[in-house]
């Protein structure tokens, strides 16, 4: 299964990259986001990349990337809107195409607070101030709050996460849940 599941990669990693270089280079980013998102999420971005295109030129101006990007489910903060528009002139207009890769850049940047926010969440749960919480308290956790785990769920979950003193590491658990 895995060797398949390895080939399978191979394969694809290999057609992306020849299908990219008969991509030309100004519509890469776009060829990149079709990789990253379905089809669906691409059609919505572009219809609500359209919404705002005032002038119907294709394009929107720099000061609407926030609020396009808000639209879009994004929550960007003001200092990650002026990084990723800080190489353009204020008075620009992005096209699609120059919009891709901010989208991309500050839908990256919501995966990563979400596990620091999910490491703070579950952060208040270590009495001992370790990085540590205790495997029963993360059970009854996952078992009773919020959208209810199965303990089938909580036992996957918490497969080879806990220590010899029956804890486990907060930052690492969330992260394997996270990239899982």
């Amino acid at each position: 299964m895995t060797s398949l599941f390895l080939a399978r990669s191979l394969y694809l990693s290999r057609l992306t990259h020849s299908l990219l270089s008969q991509v030309p280079i100004a519509n890469r980013s776009i060829f990149i986001y079709f990789q990253l998102c379905n089809m669906d999420d691409l059609a919505d971005c572009r219809e609500v990349f359209a919404y705002f295109d005032s002038k119907g030129d294709e394009r929107i101006s720099v000061q609407q990337v926030g609020d396009v990007l808000r639209a879009l489910g994004q929550n960007p903060t003001e200092a990650e809107i002026h990084r990723c528009v800080g190489s353009f002139d204020k008075e620009a207009r992005l096209s699609f195409e120059d919009f891709v890769p901010i989208f991309q850049s500050v839908s990256k940047n919501r995966e990563k607070h979400t596990v620091e926010e999910f490491v703070e969440g579950l952060s208040h749960f270590d009495k001992e101030g370790n990085g540590m919480i205790n495997v029963a308290e993360l059970r009854h956790l996952l078992t009773t709050l919020g959208e209810r785990l199965s303990d089938e769920d909580v036992d996957q979950l918490l497969a080879g996460h806990n220590d010899s003193h029956g804890n486990v590491n907060i930052s690492d658990f969330v992260r394997a849940v996270m990239n899982s």
